[in-house]
């Protein structure tokens, strides 16, 4: 039976034989030499998982600018340190809705990490409780709210879709207040389906979503090419506008944070319906391609908040350099998707501990090395963009 076969023989049995499937990628890895970096990270993921399952968790949109964009733009903002200052000791700590983590890394959002490690987002949960910090849980995981809940004490986020069918959408939300999930992230850039180029060529077919099990069909169709697109595309609802945050605020006493916003326009409509944050995002660049770096339209979003609510963003985040430049340009916090998915394709729980430990450390060297001793001492004045080089040498 070749690869091929035994996808399709997954998608109509289940998650037993991915799990198999999984393993038998995997075992070989799990010895391999400690990396250094999340970079190697990803390429333990590349050789432990299948092809398919590598290329939906690395890809981006059509020509994937964005996603190159999203790691290169960080490249070109550089630090303005201090010296001759104590940094002896160094607080990484922070607060995010009232709720104190270790540093400013949560968990973004990711779909279906049980294609890259048969404990899924149960081990996620795990690993982020370990290392004191927050995870989201996409709506498209592979385990179940009430799981993910009962598997450690980690404070833990909703993201939410919202379906043309409401009452799906409410009854997700009433499981998630339910099972001490402490805030909702509304993802609101997807009213279609960006175009996800290698998902169509390996004809990628999404297993049944846990969460979905007796609200909506899952059978999953067998059909050439990407189901991943059609499913979204028949469930989501495409109306959805800013007068539904008052429905969605009407059935929840738990704070929404909105991710998906890039500009000062739509930052300064999310202030207004009453939202409790903004996540600044571009969907991991697997949405509009040529869509800005997160991290260059950061600034434009901060400017237009005034610091009413918090500011978090996540794209292209692969070193504790980059957390600090984004907290210098006004975050408050990063989320780190794609890394967390490698970490665990490679080395399961552990793998996702190493990876924000080794964000965290990285993280500490740079406020260290800049003089900053604790998040708050962090400033604008300690980096300096592309612009403002090219500004200086006119």
């Amino acid at each position: 039976m070749n690869y091929s076969d035994l996808c399709m023989q997954y998608v109509a049995s289940g998650i037993d034989l991915l799990e198999k499937l999984i393993n038998v990628h995997v075992c070989r890895f799990q010895m391999a030499a400690e990396p250094v970096n999340l970079n190697e990270f990803q390429e333990l993921a590349r050789l432990a998982l299948p092809k398919m399952y590598y290329d939906f968790y690395a890809g981006g949109a059509e020509d994937e600018h964005t996603l190159k964009e999203n790691v290169e733009a960080f490249h070109r903002i550089t630090f303005r340190s201090r010296i001759l200052v104590d940094v002896s000791r160094i607080d990484l700590s922070t607060t995010i809705l009232d709720y104190k983590i270790s540093a400013p890394i949560i968990i973004a959002p990711t779909a279906l990490h049980k294609l890259a490690n048969p404990e899924g987002e149960v081990a996620t949960a795990r690993a982020a409780a370990s290392c004191n910090t927050i995870m989201v849980l996409s709506f498209t995981s592979s385990s179940s709210i009430e799981e993910v809940a009962a598997s450690s004490n980690a404070v833990r986020f909703y993201q939410l879709y919202v379906f043309k069918k409401r009452d799906i959408t409410a009854t997700l939300v009433q499981r998630a207040e339910r099972n001490g999930f402490k805030a909702l992230v509304l993802t609101a850039d997807t009213p279609r389906l960006g175009r996800r180029e290698a998902d169509i060529k390996n004809k990628m077919i999404t297993p049944p979503l846990k969460n979905l099990e007796g609200l909506l069909s899952t059978k999953v169709s067998s059909d050439t090419g990407s189901n991943f697109e059609a499913d979204a595309n028949e469930t989501m609802d495409a109306s959805l506008s800013w007068k539904d945050l008052e429905w969605l605020r009407s059935i929840t006493n738990l704070p929404i944070l909105i991710k998906g916003i890039l500009t000062r326009e739509d930052a300064i409509k999310a202030v207004e319906v009453g939202v409790a944050g903004i996540i600044v995002s571009n969907h991991g660049a697997r949405q509009l391609d040529y869509s800005p770096a997160t991290i260059s339209a950061l600034e434009e979003v901060v400017h237009a908040v005034k610091g009413r609510v918090p500011i978090l963003m996540d794209g292209g985040v692969r070193r504790g350099t980059d957390v600090f430049k984004a907290l210098a340009l006004g975050a408050q916090a990063v989320l780190i998707g794609r890394p967390v998915v490698y970490g665990l394709a490679a080395k399961g729980e552990y793998g996702v501990r190493r990876v924000i430990e080794m964000l965290k450390d990285e993280f500490e060297l740079t406020m260290a090395l800049t003089g900053c001793p604790s998040v708050k001492h962090i400033t604008r004045k300690h980096v300096r963009t592309e612009q403002e080089r090219i500004h200086s040498m006119l």
